[in-house]
C-alpha cells in the first residue's frame, strides 16, 4: 500500500448539485478507505460563517497548506471552488510549491471545456502538469 496522504479536496459546496455530491462522497470514502486522511469541505468546514465567509476561507487554506495532495472536482460554475484554485495557483506559480495536484473529473471537464480560448480548467491543467513531477 502506497504511504497514506493528506488530501484536500477542491469542490463545489454551496449549490451543488445533490448527484454531484454523491460522487465526491464516494471518491472521498474511497480515498479515505485507501488509508488517506481527506479534507472534504462540504463536510468538514463549518459552512455557517458569521463573517460572510472569512473563516471559511481561513479553514480551507490552512488545510490547503497542510495538505500533501490536492484533489480538485472541477466545477466551473463553483465560485469557492475557483477562489481555492487561486489560491493554490499562487502557492505554485509564485511560492514554487511542489504538491501534487489532480483533477479528479479531468474527462468530463475537459469536455465542457473544449474549444474555449482560456478557462480556469486550463489553468488547472498546466497547475497538475508544473507540480506532476512530484
Amino acid at each position: 500500500m502506497a504511504q497514506p496522504k493528506k488530501i484536500f479536496v477542491i469542490c463545489p459546496v454551496r449549490n451543488a448539485e445533490p448527484d454531484i455530491q454523491e460522487k465526491i462522497s464516494e471518491y472521498v470514502a474511497n480515498l479515505e478507505a485507501e488509508g488517506h486522511e481527506v479534507y472534504w469541505p462540504a463536510r468538514d468546514t463549518e459552512q455557517q460563517d458569521p463573517t460572510g465567509g472569512l473563516q471559511i476561507c481561513r479553514a480551507n487554506f490552512r488545510e490547503i497548506m497542510e495538505a500533501n495532495e490536492i484533489h480538485i472536482w472541477y466545477d466551473e460554475t463553483s465560485g469557492g471552488s475557483k477562489f481555492d484554485l487561486g489560491g493554490v495557483f499562487m502557492l505554485v506559480e509564485m511560492l514554487r510549491w511542489h504538491k501534487r495536484i489532480v483533477i479528479i473529473n479531468e474527462k468530463e471537464a475537459a469536455e465542457k471545456d473544449r474549444g474555449l480560448p482560456k478557462s480556469h480548467f486550463q489553468v488547472s491543467q498546466y497547475l497538475v502538469r508544473k507540480t506532476c513531477k512530484n
